[in-house]
This record gives structure tokens, C-alpha cells and sequence, in this order.
């Protein structure tokens, strides 16, 4: 057993352990998409329950750490925290501590991707688009504004005074979201982020790059885009926009970290 102890039939290159909220069915498809030849993904589930409040996402943020001790037992070799809005409320460097410690593996949560990703991309002026409710997206401006971001615009559809709203945001169709980049865009943005792990994108960010002339960053994008780096791989996926489709340096802490702690 020894000789074959590092072995896995499927997950040969990683594994990815995925932690996302219990009403999500937009993330593991996406990952999925994306995963290499050698890549797998293995997903734990963190209780969401009731409208979009603090509350809701501190109760989740506690179900996350259970869930990163189930995915400890399943030898992952990253872990992600696939809720974009869930770890901008809750204190990032925090989220990541613990699942880390948990899992005694690396750690992401989207929102750390996400900054990792924008800097990667040299990309300081942003338009931003979420499904969010109003407070949600007030955080998310503040969050990126701290994180060193010039946000230029902020346009929510404000799913989620319901659990049925909350839910629906994985309905909303891809080329609502083509619709809601060109809405947002500015002349002299950077770069287009479309927030929200449970909102599918993938059919539309590489049209949306070619319609606006730049570079498009997406949650389960930025997110799986982090772990590949996190966990060393150099793989280029084409299809899915410009992060993914070059062969980056591997990223750290630093690469998320507050501007005034890097």
C-alpha cells in the first residue's frame, strides 16, 4: 500500500474540496466544467436557510468549518469556499484560517479569488454586476474599495428578500448576465466582475470579452482559477475568458491580502 499511498484513480493531479451553500446549484457544474484531465471535485454543503441578512451568512460561515472537517476525511488537497457575497460579510482572512486548519490543506474563499484574480490581471478600475440585495451590494463596495479597487459602478438585480429569490439566482439565464455586463460597463474600466458563485456565466464571459474589449472576471472562474494556483498547476483552459487562459505564476496569502498588510 505504501507504493500507491499518493495515488488516486480520478484526482491524480488534486483534489479540489469545494464548500458551498446549501441552496447552490450553479458551482460544482461550473468547476466541473473547468477541471483538467487528473482534477476532481468533491463538495461539501453549508446549511443556507431564509432571506439574504447578516444573520443568514454568520449561520453559514459556523456550517462551513463542519463542512471542511467532512471534506478533511475525503484527503482534498485544496479547499474552496464557493460564496462570493458569504465571504465578503464574514471576515475573509478568518474563513480562510479555519478552513485551512481544518482541512490542513491551502484555502480560498471566492472573495480572496476574486482579488487575486483582478490584481493578476493588472486591473485596478472595475464595473461590477451581482444578483444581490442592496446591502449585500454596499458590502461588496466596500470590500472591494478596501481591497485597493476603484469600483466605477454597482448594478444588482436584488434577488434574495426571499429564500425563493435567493434560490432563483441560479435561474437567471446566462445571456441576462451578457445584458447586465453591457449595462455596467464604462469606457475606462479595467475589467468586468459578475459576482455571485450561484449565477451561471460560463456560457457568456468569452462574448462578453469579445463585445466590450476586456477582461471578464466571474466568481466560480476567479475561484477555480485560485485553487489551480494555489495547488501549483500551470494548466491553460480555453473558452472561459483571459484569467484561465494563460499559465500564471502560483499565488499566496500576498495575493489577496489587504492592501495595507501586503
Amino acid at each position: 500500500m505504501k507504493a500507491v499511498a499518493m495515488y488516486s484513480p480520478y484526482g491524480w493531479k488534486a483534489k479540489i474540496g469545494l464548500i458551498v451553500p446549501s441552496t447552490n446549484t450553479v458551482n460544482e457544474p461550473e468547476f466541473w466544467r473547468l477541471a483538467p484531465e487528473g482534477v476532481t471535485i468533491h463538495t461539501a454543503r453549508a446549511m443556507l436557510l431564509g432571506p439574504a441578512t447578516e444573520e443568514s451568512y454568520y449561520k453559514m460561515a459556523e456550517a462551513v468549518n463542519g463542512a471542511a472537517d467532512e471534506l478533511a476525511t475525503a484527503e482534498v488537497d485544496v479547499v474552496a469556499y464557493g460564496c462570493t457575497s458569504g465571504s465578503i460579510i464574514c471576515p475573509l482572512p478568518e474563513l480562510i484560517r479555519n478552513m485551512s486548519q481544518r482541512t490542513g490543506t491551502p484555502a480560498i474563499a471566492t472573495a480572496g479569488a476574486v482579488v487575486a484574480a483582478l490584481r493578476a490581471l493588472g486591473a485596478r478600475k472595475i464595473a461590477v454586476g451581482t444578483p444581490y440585495v442592496d446591502f449585500v451590494n454596499e458590502s461588496e463596495d466596500k470590500f472591494l474599495r478596501d481591497y485597493g479597487f476603484d469600483v466605477l459602478t454597482l448594478q444588482g438585480l436584488r434577488l434574495g428578500e426571499t429564500q425563493e429569490e435567493r434560490r432563483g439566482i441560479g435561474r437567471v439565464p446566462p445571456e441576462m448576465v451578457f445584458r447586465l455586463a453591457r449595462a455596467i460597463d464604462r469606457p475606462d474600466a479595467d475589467a468586468i466582475f459578475i459576482s455571485c458563485t450561484n449565477l451561471a456565466t460560463f456560457d457568456v464571459i468569452a462574448e462578453i470579452e469579445r463585445e466590450l474589449g476586456k477582461p471578464v472576471v466571474t466568481s466560480n472562474q476567479a475561484c477555480f482559477w485560485a485553487c489551480l494556483r494555489l495547488l501549483g498547476l500551470r494548466t491553460s483552459i480555453s473558452g472561459h475568458g483571459t484569467l484561465l487562459e494563460h499559465q500564471l505564476d502560483p499565488i499566496d496569502e500576498s495575493s489577496y491580502a489587504l492592501p495595507s498588510a501586503r
